[in-house]
């Protein structure tokens, strides 16, 4: 991995903030059309890294000419503003095919879905349709049918998953946001590998509708940004009730502002925190962890061996069968091989196993709840390996070699059992080189702004890297 370049040097390679852009547009500064056009040459000379599946460029340069008349008879388009969004290819846009990074799902979808509707809203230009691990259902966004997502740092290595191509987008500067969802890690372990900002909503906070379920009561949609006010900038956009979201729940958002460190209470919850993890980031944990304490924070240390991702039953994700049983049962080669086996063992789920999954999910939940009593946020880093070789299944931790799925989801799977929401932050750790290491930070329900408000106070005291890769100096 080469040494990245300084968030400095990042509008010499055009690479700017969405809020950076929203303010150039909206003040004329810069075009809409200028913007989206200099983000469709960079996807074009990026395409080795294989992030889009589909780019709308026609439709997305007719809606940047919009904005941009809009702007000229004084009308304000919106907080994003002319902004460039890779959006992920598990999400409905009217007329255009939502493939779920399948081999078989055809007919264009009928009507946006409402994320979509917001993002059009605030000012947004959805420039394209981004790859993703088949179904959403599995961690390294190598797809069987439209074959592996490429990662900026180094394109030897997976973006992980399932929101790869998002992650990739927003990493390689090809736009400034990524849209993802998260069922079990799916947007936070992109952002870990990407050197990003990852952001995963409580349950019901953003809607759900029309976007492909990989498992409904799991299922969240969230943003990848390079900050953390773009990342809360796109979370207000975002988050609201959907009355035609059964998921969707009314729940007051607070602004976001920042949280001062010096009077936050900490946990670090253990055994789960007990697993080995790749020296980088080990280094960066400790790294932020000294850095709270130093900021006045009270960092604790505690046990609840019922917060433990080794205590996962089988029937965890049993949603997942409901989704596929008849087009499984029907014909499975239709699947590729990476999740086909997955299936296959989610099919043969017994009702007692299943059963057995809702009352551990039960006691899970209350034993999170018991620990928020006691600390305003837990910490956890966001994954035990900073990188992952495509077409290899086991990462070497260190201590020995370990399967890829569990040391990329360890730390992220049993938030989403759990509804919480939780941020990923990339660390600006000073003895770690190129792609920085990253910190999970998990709060109350319904805490995402307070959470994004640590960010905020992360990010201005520099502890929080906005590093690029090195390949885009060249």
């Amino acid at each position: 991995m080469g040494v990245g370049v300084s968030r400095s040097q990042d509008r010499d390679l055009g690479i700017v903030d969405a809020v950076g852009v929203a303010r150039d547009v909206r003040s004329g500064a810069a075009t809409a059309v200028a913007t989206v056009t200099a983000a469709l040459e960079r996807i074009e000379a990026a395409h080795h890294l294989n992030a889009f599946t589909r780019l709308d460029s026609d439709r997305a340069l007719a809606r940047a000419e919009a904005i941009d008349h809009a702007i000229a008879a004084g009308t304000d388009p919106g907080p994003l503003a002319g902004v460039p969004v890779a959006l992920k290819d598990l999400i409905d846009q009217e007329g255009l095919v939502t493939t779920a990074g399948s081999s078989f799902l055809v007919e264009p979808a009928t009507a946006d879905a409402p994320v979509v509707q917001r993002l059009n809203a605030s000012g947004a230009v959805i420039i394209g349709r981004t790859g993703l691990h088949e179904f959403a259902y599995g961690f390294s966004s190598e797809n069987d049918w439209w074959g592996p997502v490429r990662n900026p740092w180094d394109s030897s290595t997976s973006p992980g998953g399932s929101s790869g191509g998002s992650a990739a987008a927003v990493a390689a500067g090809l736009t400034p946001v990524g849209i993802g969802t998260d069922t079990g890690g799916s947007v936070r372990v992109p952002a870990a590998l990407c050197g990003l900002v990852g952001l995963k909503v409580t349950h019901g906070r953003i809607p759900l509708t029309r976007v492909f379920p990989l498992a409904e009561s799991l299922d969240t949609v969230g943003p990848l940004t390079r900050t953390v006010e773009d990342a809360a900038t796109v979370f207000s956009v975002l988050a609201g009730l959907d009355v035609a979201d059964p998921w969707s729940i009314d729940h007051p958002i607070d602004p976001v502002k920042s949280v001062g460190l010096e009077s936050l209470t900490v946990g670090i919850p253990h055994p789960w925190l007990d697993r080995s993890l790749a020296a980088e980031q080990q280094a960066g944990f400790d790294h932020l962890l000294a850095a709270l304490n130093e900021a006045g924070a009270t960092v604790t240390h505690f046990d609840d061996p019922e917060i433990d991702a080794t205590a996962v039953p089988a029937g965890a994700y049993a949603e997942v069968a409901t989704v596929h049983r008849d087009w499984f049962r029907e014909d499975p080669t239709r699947y590729g091989p990476a999740i086909r086996d997955r299936l296959e063992l989610v099919l043969a789920l017994d009702p007692a196993e299943i059963a057995a999954a809702r009352r551990w999910r039960k006691l899970l939940r209350a034993r999170f709840v018991s620990a928020f009593t006691r600390f305003d946020i837990l910490a956890t880093p966001s994954t035990a390996a900073r990188s992952k070789k495509i077409g290899t299944d086991y990462l070497d931790l260190g201590a020995g070699w370990e399967p890829s799925r569990p040391a990329l989801s360890w730390f992220t799977s049993l938030v989403n059992q759990a509804d919480l929401p939780a941020l990923v932050l990339p660390i600006e750790a000073p003895r770690v080189e190129g792609l920085p290491p990253s910190i999970q930070l998990i709060g109350p329900h319904w805490s995402e702004s307070r959470l994004l408000g640590i960010g905020l106070s992360l990010e201005a005291a520099g502890l929080i890297a906005h590093r690029t890769p090195e390949r885009l100096l060249g």
